[in-house]
C-alpha cells in the first residue's frame, strides 16, 4: 500500500506541476491578422490626415479712405542774409566768347604750341581763347585729330586758352579738359590727349 501512495502522490504532483507550466500561445486565425493590419493602416490614415494643417483663406484687403501722399515741401526757416551777385566767369548763353569762331588774323604777340592725340580714337578738339587784354578778342576754333597725330598751331596769340577734346562714336565716347592755361609767346607749349585729361607741358 505504501507503494500505490508513494505512486499517487507523484501522479498528484505532477499534475499538479503540469497545471502551473507555461500557457500554449494563443494562435491568430488568417481573419483576424487581415482586420488588426486594416485598423492599424486606418490608424495611420486618420493620424496623417489630423496632422495636416488646415488651409486659410489669404486675408483680404481693407479699403480706406486714406489720402495718396502729396509732394508738399516742409517750409524751411529763413536767414536775414542779403546776397550780392558776383560776377561771373561762366561762359553761358550770352557769352560771345562761346557762340563766335576766332577770326583768321588776330591781333598780338603770336604763340605756337603743338597738340598731340595719345588716344586711339579720331578725336574733334577745341580750341577757346578767353578775351585776351586790352582788345577782347576771343572764341573758338575747331580742329579734327586722327588716333597719333599731332597738329601744329602757330596763328594764335597770348592768352588764357581752354582745350575741349572728345570722341564723336557713342560706343567709346569720352570728352576731357586742360582748364586753363595761359600762354605766352617766350614758352614752348604742347599738349597731350589722352582718355581721362590733356595734359600741358
Amino acid at each position: 500500500m505504501k507503494r500505490f501512495s508513494i505512486l499517487t502522490l507523484v501522479l498528484t504532483i505532477t499534475l499538479i506541476l503540469s497545471a502551473c507550466g507555461p500557457e500554449a500561445a494563443p494562435t491568430l486565425s488568417t481573419a483576424d491578422m487581415l482586420s488588426t493590419a486594416a485598423a492599424v493602416a486606418y490608424t495611420m490614415v486618420v493620424e496623417t490626415q489630423a496632422a495636416i494643417p488646415t488651409a486659410t483663406p489669404p486675408p483680404t484687403a481693407t479699403i480706406t479712405n486714406t489720402p495718396a501722399p502729396t509732394n508738399t515741401f516742409v517750409p524751411l526757416p529763413t536767414l536775414d542774409v542779403t546776397l550780392t551777385p558776383a560776377p561771373s566767369g561762366n561762359a553761358g548763353a550770352g557769352d560771345p566768347c562761346v557762340k563766335n569762331p576766332l577770326p583768321g588774323g588776330l591781333q598780338g604777340k603770336t604763340v605756337r604750341f603743338r597738340v598731340y592725340n595719345s588716344s586711339k580714337a579720331a578725336l574733334t578738339l577745341s580750341v577757346n581763347l578767353h578775351p585776351t587784354v586790352p582788345l577782347g578778342e576771343c572764341g573758338y576754333r575747331v580742329y579734327s585729330l586722327d588716333p597719333a597725330q599731332s597738329i601744329v598751331i602757330n596763328d594764335l596769340v597770348e592768352g588764357c586758352y581752354s582745350l575741349w577734346a572728345w570722341n564723336p562714336d557713342p560706343k567709346g565716347y569720352f570728352m576731357v579738359t586742360n582748364g586753363t592755361d595761359c600762354l605766352y609767346s617766350s614758352e614752348d607749349w604742347s599738349f597731350t590727349i589722352t582718355t581721362k585729361e590733356i595734359q600741358s607741358r
